[in-house]
């Protein structure tokens, strides 16, 4: 992909969508209602060109063994780059009197942080409102130090307590970080100050009580829910509402369809198989993890199957040498295996590629991580060769299962490699092919939710200046975790989302 494309690309990361801390004139039925406001993506806005590689990106994941365990050892962080259209951002007050601060309003995050007036060395911390705790006469000291390790940067600093405003509630003695660092320029040109994150305490850092766990156990609210209305409609001045308290049903049509929280620390939950146009890929035909996030704007999925999906809307990332060499030397020899019905799970085991474990495959080339207590491979480090492999038997496997000729599914394979993702997470569609490309659909809780070209397309600019990019992204999770997909707001836009913390549970149904 040009660096001119990557320029509007990241540039979105910065001003796409604002939220209002207007409530809206809604009839008075207890619910508590933040509009949204959006502000329409501008081709001739630069302010980001110069980031590289997804620095302009701020989702922090954390996919380690203990989220949601009490042991609270240390965990991985999984990058998730270049976050495109439709952030959602908006103000609240902290102190007594209040001082407004920008925030992003984050399921995939726990944490309320804002900077603070003793942030003296990070040029961010110019650029944004900052807390000053002498100003506020409601203000508590804590002191307790804090960092926060994001995808491509971090804040640190300390825990103080003090009242939140949000819309109209105002949430007593709220435990939040003043950032004193925000190193890196990740959050130099953002239009947030910070973060106000609406996932479960598993994942606070510090173990710090969320807002809006304090909005229920504080009675201001008159149900354990949350709900997203993103009005993806491009003509629109209303960006949609966040509701407090219950869910609005002019926001959606039919009814939800709900899911169980698996696993709580994020809102995760079991999905069921993606599908290509009616033909189901297969890779999660099995089950895989999904959660549902509002500070991710894309859709990100395993590589294998996003690979699958950019062939199929005739997306062009980067060739990925590697895998094209696995292909080559090794394609031949995995369609016979697969034909002569061996496991698939071990075949890249069976060739040399990868060693197995006795639960999957693992890189012959990196030393295994081992548990020390329990003694057993992990297999969570691959090699670019083994995971190529993996890839191509999962894409081979489907193509057999469609009775492709062998030399149809060699091509095929190869066409795949060539539409794997950039190293950023970018892919470049044609604006001009949108009515020819396939639907996408997702299964969650039995039903099928299709996502049309217009809806995971995310167009910049119009008429001969205008430019598309793919709506999907690569992201590998290893097992248990994984795999995984973060359904973002190109999901949450075309599906209202109920976030139920009383029945821990999350539906979606048809946007309105």
């Amino acid at each position: 992909m040009g660096t001119c494309l990557q320029g509007v690309v990241l540039s979105l990361f910065l001003s796409s969508l604002l939220l209002s801390t207007l409530v809206s004139s809604a009839p008075n039925d207890g619910l508590v209602r933040i509009g949204l406001k959006k502000v329409k993506p501008d081709a001739n806005q630069r302010l980001a060109a110069g980031y590289k590689n997804g620095e302009g990106s701020i989702r922090k994941y954390r996919f380690g063994s203990n989220v949601g365990d009490a042991e609270g050892e240390d965990i991985d962080i999984v990058k998730l780059k270049n976050y495109l259209d439709a952030q959602y951002y908006g103000e609240i007050a902290i102190g007594t009197p209040p001082q407004p601060f920008t925030v992003i309003f984050d399921t995939g995050s726990s944490n309320l942080w804002v900077p603070s007036n003793k942030c003296y060395f990070s040029v961010a911390c110019y650029f944004h409102a900052k807390y000053k705790s002498s100003d506020s006469s409601t203000y508590k000291k804590n002191g307790k130090s804090a960092a926060i390790q994001y995808g491509t940067g971090s804040i640190s600093g300390f825990f103080s307590n003090d009242n939140v405003k949000v819309g109209d509630l105002v949430v007593k003695d709220q435990e939040f970080i003043e950032a004193t660092s925000e190193p890196g320029l990740t959050f130099l040109a953002a239009k947030f100050d910070g973060l106000l994150g609406l996932g479960f305490q598993e994942i606070s850092v510090g173990n710090a009580v969320p807002v809006w766990y304090n909005m229920i156990k504080q009675g201001l609210i008159k149900e354990p829910v949350f709900s997203f209305w993103m009005n993806r409609k491009v003509a629109a001045q209303e960006g949609g509402e966040l509701v407090f308290g219950g869910v609005d049903p002019n926001h959606f049509k039919g009814k939800h369809t709900y899911v169980p929280v698996t696993k709580k620390g994020y809102w995760q939950f079991d999905m069921g198989d993606v599908l290509i146009g009616d033909k189901p890929t297969g890779y999660c035909a099995g089950g895989c993890n999904a959660i549902a996030d509002s500070g991710t704007s894309l859709l990100a999925g395993p590589t294998t199957v996003v690979a699958m999906i950019n062939k199929a809307i005739g997306a062009n990332g980067v060739v990925s040498q590697e895998c094209k060499a696995v292909v080559q030397q090794y394609g031949q020899t995995i369609l016979e295996l697969l034909l002569a019905e061996a496991q698939p799970r071990k075949i890249c085991s069976q060739i040399g590629v990868c060693t197995f474990d006795g639960t999957r495959s693992v890189s012959m080339g990196i030393e295994s991580v081992v548990d020390k207590n329990r003694k057993k491979s992990s297999g969570v480090l691959h090699d670019a060769s083994c995971s190529a492999c993996e890839m191509a038997v999962v894409w081979m496997q489907n193509q057999l299962q469609q009775n492709q000729t062998q030399e149809f599914i060699l091509n095929y394979v190869n066409e795949l490699c060539d539409r794997m993702p950039s190293p950023n997470g970018q892919s470049a569609v044609d604006c001009q092919r949108l009515s020819t490309m396939p639907t996408i659909s997702f299964t969650i809780g039995g039903k099928v939710f299709p996502l049309r070209a217009e809806e995971y397309v995310l167009k910049v600019g119009e008429g001969a200046q205008a430019q598309c990019i793919s709506g999907f992204i690569g992201m590998d999770v290893p097992p248990p975790r994984g795999p995984l997909w973060i359904l973002g707001d190109v999901f949450m836009g075309r599906y209202h989302t109920v976030f139920d913390y009383g029945k821990k549970r999350v539906g979606f149904a048809e946007a309105a």
